[in-house]
């Protein structure tokens, strides 16, 4: 035999399993009417997992993981569709519809918005690209946003996520898990930093180096040239800046916009000094309540899974199979819960689409904990 043979033996037992699965689901159906006669819930975890049981020990010893791997997606696209024919529609998909058809229909130009820093802070540029005409109230810390959100203190708060160079900022990631939040936009803001310095200062004075750890991170070789000075991390570029400027000494620099310069009467020493000139960081923008403006294409969410083998498989095995594009992923562990972490997906996909209502539904049926940050536009 050559491989033809067997492409043709795999073709017809393709087409054997297809006519298979199409009467296993027909069969859903009568289980799922029987269901709803006798107020039975959708899922039976005892019988799946005597099932699952059934199925590793009929398979072969080397085909046993894969033929329970195929049996549990088997299986999770049968509760699906049995959903589908009681009509029981994910809570989650109630909200996001209400959220759509009584929300505004478009974004604020004016609106009081939280930001972490002082002014010239790169949040407030980010600010300023999602608002026409915002009033910003400057926060010490990102906890301080979650908390003016939370409150109703601001209607809305600018946070940065992830940057092109240094990846994550995992202090904002460690605190969504511990607040009500949904983002409602997010931006992506060109980042270009200077060395900023008291007048008069040379390069060859500087001992110490202020700035936030982003943006350290995104120098890092530029930072090289300074062996002997100390590195002094700060909560924000802005505040970095001003304290050079206040501090009266002329051995010291900032890492900050070339604006916090004017800002604080800084020299700018030299300009565009991070390591690579495509440096991007992306910003949130977030409030208390649900909302979805038109244009929403791109999907946050954050979910805790079974600690067991296969678990965040499963899940991405529905974005592959549903054809949803995975922008993101992202784990953080969660504080006093061994070994448990909380994943965060950014998806792309149409809010308006049936594969991202098909996808809600099965991700929140898939996980111990759920939370929908929202839908948005990135602009």
């Amino acid at each position: 035999m050559d491989i033809s043979d067997y492409r043709n033996e795999i073709d017809r037992l393709d087409q054997e399993l297809v006519a298979a699965l199409d009467r296993r689901m027909r069969l859903a159906e009568k289980i799922a009417e029987y269901k709803k006669a006798n107020g039975l819930k959708v899922v039976d975890p005892v019988r799946e997992r005597a099932l699952l049981d059934q199925i590793t020990d009929a398979s072969a010893p080397d085909m046993a993981y894969y033929n329970r791997m195929l049996f549990s997606a088997i299986m999770e696209t049968s509760r699906d569709h049995q959903r589908n024919i009681l009509g029981v529609e994910a809570p989650v998909m109630t909200e996001i519809r209400s959220a759509i058809e009584n929300g505004p229909r478009l974004f604020p130009d004016r609106a009081l918005v939280a930001c972490q820093g002082v002014q010239g802070a790169y949040s407030q540029e980010a600010c300023d690209r999602c608002f026409k005409m915002p009033k910003i109230m400057y926060v010490k810390n990102f906890r301080g946003v979650f908390k003016a959100i939370e409150s109703g203190l601001c209607e809305y708060g600018i946070l940065p996520i992830e940057n092109s160079t240094a990846g994550s900022v995992n202090q904002v990631y460690d605190l969504m898990s511990e607040y009500n939040f949904h983002i409602v936009k997010s931006v992506r803001l060109k980042v270009r930093h200077s060395l900023l310095v008291p007048p008069g200062t040379k390069k060859e004075d500087i001992r110490e180096i202020f700035s936030h750890e982003q943006a350290i991170a995104q120098c890092d070789e530029y930072l090289k040239q300074f062996p002997d000075a100390k590195i002094t991390v700060m909560p924000n570029t802005a505040l970095a800046a001003k304290l050079v400027a206040d501090s009266g000494r002329t051995d010291c620099a900032a890492l900050a916009s070339r604006a916090n310069g004017e800002n604080y009467g800084l020299v700018c020493l030299e300009d565009n000094i991070q390591d690579v000139d495509n440096n991007y960081t992306r910003f949130i923008c977030i409030t208390r309540d649900l909302r979805i403006y038109p244009g929403a294409e791109r999907t946050s969410i954050m979910m805790v899974l079974d600690h067991r083998p296969g678990a965040l498989y499963q899940v991405l095995a529905r974005f592959n199979a549903m054809g949803i594009n995975l922008l993101k992923l992202e784990s953080r562990p969660l504080p006093e819960r061994e070994f448990e972490f909380m994943f965060y997906f950014d998806i792309e996909e149409p809010v308006y689409s049936e594969e991202f209502i098909r996808m809600m539904g099965q991700l929140q049926q898939m996980s111990i904990e759920y939370k929908y940050l929202g839908s948005y536009l990135e602009v």
